[in-house]
This record gives structure tokens, sequence and C-alpha cells, in this order.
């Protein structure tokens, strides 16, 4: 048989089973047991949250790979390449190595159908048992109780925060997401809230499983200034230990706070300017994620964010808020149709003086002629586009040095922009070459 390349696989996977999202752990740990995955690695942290996954993800790998530690992390969704999702010391995973990886599993799963997620899961946790790490990070993709990064047990079970979202499948109540997201936690296991008011049914699970409890606000928290941000947490012993004046960070610091926390548990050696330095190293692409490009003869301002529901743009108003660009804020925008599109802009309209809107590459977009009127009846100034590299370009056009374009709303919409921004630097270099 001809091998098959990354694309053929991502291809094979998506018409593989007959749902994108089917919620359940038997067929994964099904398949798992006959691939005979195991622990990925001794130590398992098991990162979940309706906003801010992916942030905490990161501090919390930056920080172990600070002591020299052997780190995967697992993440989704994309924005560029499949190859983002599945990491090693802060190095994404080759196309071979994928695709070995995905051999495996398609061996092992005999008739067993999976979905796409499932499939994918399971190949980092292959690729991950045969790396020799010292700890893993794993984001759930969807809730937590039937996920399928659930199938491995967690050291240790993170909730950064808890809002309606994915309602279909997790309920229309902060209760219902909570009870899925509790089921992440195992029995004796830490559990770590970022929310300062978790739902009931979380605090039922930890209660229940007794888990050693650290909630955000009574044993953990942070406190931010204009110029600084300081912290103070538990460790296992119940000894607190305090940081002061640290360096106010693009990322979220809530999120880095829940990190740190994390961090203190496990034990490991405890060096302030260490500290500091694996979180100030921290990047997420594509959330608060700043970026500067020339533009016929300007130099302008861009900063991409993935949030796509109002808990994330109510965190992105108030950060954008506290740091108004000296001229005005242009807005490029585009959102998938299950998104609360009212919830979204009613939390950001103040802060924008103008809107670009676009559909996405996606067949779950919504229409622009929704988003356009949706803003128009708020009162908002907006134009429609065709694309989201158009309206990129229209903001562009209108921007000023002194200006900030924010682009957000969705993976798609922010992955079309890093598209469009790694086509201009190929043009400017091949210019420039050329020149």
């Amino acid at each position: 048989m001809t091998q098959r390349t990354l694309g053929e696989w991502l291809a094979y996977l998506e018409q593989l089973h007959p749902s994108a999202i089917d919620m359940g752990l038997e067929r994964s740990q099904r398949v798992a047991s006959r691939m005979g995955l195991g622990k990925p690695a001794p130590r398992v942290i098991t990162v979940t949250g309706t906003n801010g996954k992916g942030s905490t993800c990161a501090f919390v790998a930056s920080l172990l790979r600070a002591q020299g530690l052997k780190v995967g992390v697992y993440n989704s969704p994309h924005l560029l390449r499949y190859n983002e999702r599945v990491q090693v010391n802060g190095v994404e995973a080759t196309d071979a190595e994928l695709c070995e990886a995905f051999a495996a599993v398609e061996a092992g799963r005999g008739d067993t159908s999976l979905t796409y997620f499932e499939m994918g899961t399971l190949a980092a946790f292959w690729l991950f048992q045969r790396s020799g790490l010292d700890a893993v990070v794993l984001e759930v993709g969807l809730g937590g109780r039937l996920d399928t990064v659930n199938v491995v047990d967690a050291d240790m079970a993170l909730v950064t925060s808890i809002g309606v979202d994915h309602a279909d499948y997790l309920g229309d109540t902060r209760e219902s997401v909570a009870f899925e997201k509790a089921g992440i936690f195992r029995q004796g296991a830490p559990a770590l809230c970022g929310d300062l008011n978790p739902p009931q049914p979380l605090l039922d699970k930890a209660r229940e499983l007794k888990c050693p409890f650290f909630l955000r606000g009574r044993d953990f928290d942070l406190g931010i200034t204009d110029h600084n941000w300081q912290w103070r947490g538990l460790d296992a012993h119940g000894r607190a230990v305090e940081l002061h004046d640290l360096p106010l960070l693009d990322l979220p610091m809530e999120n880095a706070a829940l990190a740190l926390q994390a961090y203190l548990l496990l034990g490991l050696p405890w060096v302030d300017a260490q500290i500091v330095q694996a979180l100030q190293a921290t990047r997420v692409v594509g959330r608060l994620d700043r970026r500067q490009f020339d533009w016929q003869g300007k130099r302008l301002n861009l900063l991409l964010d993935v949030g796509h529901n109002p808990h994330a743009a109510e965190y992105l108003a108030r950060r954008l808020a506290s740091r108004p660009p000296a001229g005005k804020r242009l807005a490029v925008f585009g959102l998938l149709a299950d998104k609360d599109l009212d919830g979204v802009i009613g939390e950001l309209s103040a802060n924008v003086e103008h809107w670009a809107v676009a559909p996405l590459d996606s067949p779950r977009a919504r229409p622009v002629t929704d988003l356009h009127e949706a803003l128009h009846k708020r009162g908002a100034l907006v134009t429609s586009y065709d694309s989201v590299a158009a309206a990129l370009e229209g903001q562009c056009a209108l921007a000023t040095s002194d200006d900030e374009i924010l682009l957000f709303g969705s993976f798609y919409c922010v992955a079309e922009a890093l598209e469009w921004l790694a086509r201009r630097s190929t043009e400017e270099a091949a210019n420039g070459i050329a020149g």
C-alpha cells in the first residue's frame, strides 16, 4: 500500500466516522487498550475550561521546561498546521511522525469507528509514550467527562473557567458545564479551579473524590496594577508562597496564576527569577497576539485573538480598555453560526470605532449579513467584505500607525489572517531579493 501523506491522512480521518463529534470514551478506551497505550508520562496534567485552556497549558509547560523536564503538550484546534496540536519541548511533531502515529492507531482500531479528534488524540498519546517524557500537559477538546483526553487519568486536573458554550453537548447552564468539566477529576488527585465562582457540581465532585481542591480567590490569587502583578498560593503542605512585582504579561495573568499554583503543587524547585523568565517567555499564537507589519509605507499594529464567546469577549474587552491605542481601534470580525453573536459584540462594541466583517472559510460560518445587521442595530460603523483578507486590507487602508487593528472572533478568522501575514512576508522577501 502507498504510504499516505499527512494531508491524505487528515482527509481520511474526516470521513472515517459518521459524526464529527460523538461524545463518549468507550471506543477510545477499547482502541487504547488494544494498542497498549498506558500513561504517556510520569506526570499527567489535564486542563479543561470554557476559555483560557491554551494559554494555561502553555504556562504550565514553560514552567516545567524551565526545570529541564521533557514535556509533551497536546492542544486543539490548530490554526495553520495540524502539527501544532502535538509538541514535545516546544517542537511540533513532524509530518512523518504524525503519519506513523496515525498508521499505528489505524492498525489498532480494527473495526472500531473513531472520530477525527479521537484518532488524533490517540495518535498523540502514542507519540508521547514513545518520547521518554517527564510530563504531559493535555488540553481537553470539549467538556471533559466524555472527551477522549479523559481516557488518561490525570495526576492533576485544572479548570480554567466555566461559561456556557457548546450548549448542544454540554447543556445550557453553568451547572451542567461544570458537571462535564469535573469529569476529569480523579480520586485523591489535586484539582484546581481558576473560576472565582465555580458552580456547585464542580465542588461536589471534588468532595466526592476527596480531591485536594485549590480555588482561586481562596487558596491562590493574583492582584494586577498598571505596572505589575502579584501572586500568592499554597504548597502541598498548606504553606503560603508569594511572588511580588511580576512584570505584566500579554497573555491572561489569571491563567498564569492557575499555572503557578499547579507548578507549586508538583514540589519542583521554586526559583523566583527562573519562574518569572518562564512566564515572560510564554507565547500562544492567536491569543492576545500582538504583531506589527508594514503596509504601503505605514507601520501598523495588529492584535489577534481567538475569543469567540461572551466569556472570552468580556475578558478581551477588559484588556482592551486597560491598553487603549494612541489612535483608533478598528476591528476585523468573523464568527461561526453556533456562537452567541450578540453576546460577543455586546462586550466589545464600546472598544471599537469601525468594524469590518467577513464570512469565514467554513460551512459553519455565520452569514456576513447577520454580522452586519447585528452591529448596525447597535449603531456601529460597519463595512462588509467577501473575505477576511479583504476586510483586513480594508482596515489597513484606513489605519494609521497610531491605530490598532483588532482581528478576532474565531480560529478560522485568525488562521486566515496568519496566512495573509505569511503571504505578505513571503512577497516582501521575494521583492527584496528581486530588488
